[in-house]
This record gives C-alpha cells, sequence and structure tokens, in this order.
C-alpha cells in the first residue's frame, strides 16, 4: 500500500496545487505541506519549486510522481484481481472513466447499469466533455480509461477501436430549411448553420466530410457555436438554423417531428469511437469493462 505522505505528494503534482489537494483529500494546507516536507526530508532533495503562484515539480520529484503512477497502477490491479478470486461480486477497485458527450449521454449508460450489476462494489466515476477535454484528462491522469471520436496520433495512447455513429443534419419543422428533401453539398455554403464548439468530435467529423467537397468550415455561414450536444439540440428546435447531430442525440425529435433530417447528396458524416488508455497501463478492469461494452452492442 502507498503511503499516506506518498498519496498527499501525488495527489499535490498532479492538481499542480498544494489548495486544490486539501480540497480532494480533504486535509488541511498546513497537513498537506506537513507530508511533503517529510517527504523532502526522507528523500534529501526538493521535490517541488514555487515560480510566482505556481508549484512545479523538480526533477526528482517528477521521477517520484511517474513511478507512483506505475505503483498505484499495480496496486488498483491486484486488489481487483485479488477481490475477483472467490467471488466477482465482492470485486473491489475504482473505474474513472472520461468520455464524449455522445457516448456519455446516449451510448454509455446502458454499460454503466450493467457492469454495476455485475461488479456492484467498484466505485464508478465519469467525466462528461468533449473529446478534447477528455484526452487531455487521460494524460493528466484525472480518469484512466477514456471513450471519445476520432483517433489522434499520440504515442502515448493506445487506441481500441469501439464503434462507429453516424451524424444528421437536422433543422426546425419550422425552418424553411425542412421544405425541400434533398440538396446539393454545395447548396450548404448558402445555410444558417449552428455548430458544436471547438474540441468537438462531432464537428471534426463534419469538417472531415465536407472537406471532401473542399468546403472549409471558414466557408460557412455559422451563426452559433454551443457547447454541448442538448444546448445545440434545444437551439436548432427553436431556430431556422442547420445543424448537424449525432442520430442517436436527436431520435426522439424526430420521431416527434420536433426536428427533420435534411438530406445532402452523397454527403456522409460518420466518426468512429474508440477507447483511450495511457500506453502500458491497462488493467483487467478496463479489459472487462471495454469486453461488456463491445457486448453490450454486439460488436
Amino acid at each position: 500500500m502507498i503511503s499516506t505522505r506518498h498519496e498527499v505528494f501525488y495527489e499535490v503534482a498532479r492538481q499542480k496545487s498544494f489548495s486544490k489537494a486539501s480540497q480532494v483529500l480533504y486535509i488541511s494546507q498546513p497537513a498537506i505541506s506537513k507530508h511533503i516536507r517529510s517527504l523532502e526530508e526522507y528523500y534529501h532533495t526538493k521535490l517541488f519549486e514555487r515560480k510566482g503562484i505556481a508549484i512545479e515539480l523538480t526533477r526528482a520529484g517528477k521521477l517520484l510522481f511517474d513511478k507512483l503512477g506505475e505503483v498505484k497502477a499495480i496496486q488498483e490491479q491486484t486488489e481487483f484481481e485479488i477481490s475477483t478470486i472467490n467471488d466477482v461480486l465482492q470485486a473491489k477497485g475504482d473505474l474513472k472513466l472520461g468520455a464524449s458527450t455522445t457516448v456519455a449521454l446516449y451510448i454509455l449508460p446502458k454499460v454503466l447499469s450493467a457492469f454495476n450489476q455485475h461488479y456492484p462494489k467498484i466505485n464508478i466515476s465519469l467525466l462528461n466533455r468533449n473529446s478534447e477535454i477528455v484526452m487531455d484528462a487521460l494524460l493528466n491522469k484525472d480518469i484512466d480509461l477514456g471513450c471519445i471520436e476520432g483517433r489522434s496520433k499520440l504515442s502515448s495512447v493506445s487506441y481500441q477501436p469501439f464503434m462507429t455513429d453516424k451524424v444528421v443534419a437536422v433543422c426546425s419543422r419550422k425552418s424553411p430549411l425542412a421544405k425541400k428533401k434533398s440538396y446539393a453539398v454545395k447548396d450548404i455554403l448558402q445555410m444558417p448553420l449552428a455548430i458544436r464548439e471547438r474540441g468537438s468530435g462531432t464537428l471534426a467529423a463534419l469538417k472531415y466530410s465536407l472537406e471532401k467537397y473542399r468546403i472549409k468550415l471558414s466557408d460557412l455561414q455559422i451563426k452559433v457555436r454551443l457547447g454541448g450536444t442538448e444546448a445545440l439540440k434545444n437551439f436548432l428546435i427553436e431556430s431556422d438554423s442547420l445543424g448537424f447531430l449525432p442520430l442517436r442525440s436527436v431520435t426522439k425529435e424526430l420521431k416527434y417531428s420536433e426536428l427533420v433530417e435534411v438530406h445532402f447528396e452523397n454527403l456522409r458524416v460518420e466518426r468512429d469511437f474508440y477507447f483511450i488508455q495511457r500506453k502500458g497501463e491497462s488493467s483487467e478492469l478496463h479489459t472487462q469493462f471495454i469486453k461488456l461494452a463491445k457486448q453490450i452492442y454486439n460488436l
């Protein structure tokens, strides 16, 4: 087991702040400082250095932080595997997930519910942000397993394909755009658009698909950028603008005609979802979660 002072150091290093670590650990700042001084005396070296109001790890601090990350991963893996030897229902551990909006809202809930039934004593947390923020959270060790849209080119991250998702163009049934059944792709240049924020996987998929027709996002008449699928969907219901949203997110609205699908000839907007982990840090707990997710969606 990692000692309390090492746990305190790890959280301070992760948060890059004594005060934030104090809030997370529910320990006073003087107590935090005392643990850090104790470690520095033990290792005979400074672990942090102050730069104005910020703190940064020293070379020794960086080494200790990386090694503690490896130890914590082994500790959690061991706890999970030992706890499942006699009874899977008694399995213990922490599953810290992060997922992009579509995955978190419309895909993972079914998986999380089933996983919780299989492993009722596993503590589950889920960060719901866009793909870019989820990736940052993984690299910063705020989460251990993510599910995002698109595949980056980071050598420090391992990617496992999960599923493909369709993105559709929609508008309000009251919009003038709803009167026509189909448009040429070039017609989009004349339409008012509401789109997701930068860093969104949905936006990245749209950008990629339009580039095949030599259309850039900067060529479009973008009226609004909104953070989050639900915010964009609700805006589109009340406006005349066109928007692109995951089909899974607008199934109900299409069924009850709050939104209508707008078709563009030969335009396909799809994105692939991947499970992501820090390379070399896979665990049996993560493997079981990914396996269950693929079983539920018959992949």
